[in-house]
């Protein structure tokens, strides 16, 4: 099967960095199906893991989470899924990854795809839709609202992949007043198109601008990128016992400031069910589910903004060299396999 992968943890912009290769095509076995990829889509994961992980002498390292594809073969112990079915997900970062022909992935992490989108559309939102979704109900828990503190939601980041989900999800129980950051007109205007009530700029001061809104102090806070520069505006802003969120990964953070309004913090990393085997993993195949029937409702739209061609090394290149630029609206997605 054609895949792309790496040996060498190299700058984007050696043609080594990413290389065309043929691997044999796996077997499925126990609860994992076999899914021919159609599309895939690239996220800061990718990049980071590149940069960072390099295989045993010798072997490749397959990057790639999010996938929509076709079941071909399922393993002995699969109940949900049959040969044929068409399903979209996020694989799990401890596996290879979604960048071949054909790749293995547990049945208790895989939802079948939206009927309505195709499948860049659809290869675009699982690591997302399920980040955002862990973080706002699982972690911080935005339907249960703080005594005597307005329902807002603050996501630092809201043009970004998961931004752009997480301001759809927090729109959907009707009772939360987004606000999202943004700093150019192309990211503000498309987080106010996906629901944002109110967008300020992340290249200012942020408590700043949050009190000359009138809405009071947000109780929720859900960092996406740049936690440390961000940090000192969020301690001030936040409402006293409220909850805050964050996914990157700042070089350190001390959340001792948080200690007078008792802020609890909450990290979200959708890879930890599959990592440790939780007892909940199944939780991510229930969110793909509701997440599709969500979509074909017509309630959340794919966040998919560019499509850069085939699945190949060249393509994939383009992709991680405009995640690293930090300019990425929404999704950038990859479809079939070509040269």
């Amino acid at each position: 099967m054609r895949a792309v992968g790496y040996q060498k943890s190299l700058p984007i912009t050696d043609e080594n960095a990413l290389v065309d290769i043929d691997l044999p095509t796996p077997q499925a076995t126990g609860r994992d199906l076999l899914v021919e990829i159609k599309a895939v889509s690239v996220n800061p994961i990718d990049t980071k893991v590149r940069k960072r992980a390099e295989p045993p002498p010798g072997e490749w390292k397959i990057l790639g989470w999010d996938a929509a594809g076709i079941v071909r073969q399922t393993g002995p112990g699969v109940t949900r899924f049959r040969p044929g079915d068409e399903v979209w997900y996020s694989g799990a970062v401890t596996r290879p990854g979604t960048n071949s022909q054909f790749h293995l992935v547990d049945e208790r992490i895989v939802g079948h795809k939206p009927k309505s989108l195709n499948w860049a559309q659809a290869a675009a939102m699982p690591l997302t839709t399920i980040t955002a979704w862990e973080m706002l109900f699982d972690r911080l828990d935005i339907s249960r609202p703080i005594p005597g503190v307005a329902s807002a939601l603050l996501i630092i980041g809201a043009g970004g992949g998961v931004g752009s989900m997480a301001v759809q999800l927090a729109k959907r129980p009707g009772n939360v007043l987004v606000i999202g950051t943004a700093s150019r007109p192309e990211t503000t205007e498309w987080a106010r198109a996906l629901g944002a009530d109110h967008v300020i700029d992340h290249a200012n001061p942020l408590a700043p601008q949050i009190d000359a809104l009138g809405l009071g102090a947000p109780g929720f806070v859900f960092s996406t990128t740049r936690t440390d520069q961000h940090f000192p505006d969020v301690v001030k802003l936040i409402a006293p016992q409220g909850r805050f969120g964050l996914i990157d990964d700042p070089p350190s953070l001390d959340v001792m400031p948080f200690k007078a309004k008792s802020v609890s913090t909450h990290w979200e990393l959708m890879f930890t069910r599959t990592t440790f085997g939780t007892s909940d993993m199944i939780r991510q195949a229930e969110i793909l589910e509701e997440a599709s029937n969500l979509v074909d409702a017509g309630v959340l739209r794919t966040t998919l903004t560019e499509v850069f061609g085939p699945i190949n090394a060249t393509n994939l290149r383009r992709a991680h060299a405009l995640l690293e630029s930090g300019t990425v609206k929404g999704k950038i997605a990859l479809e079939g396999f070509g040269i």
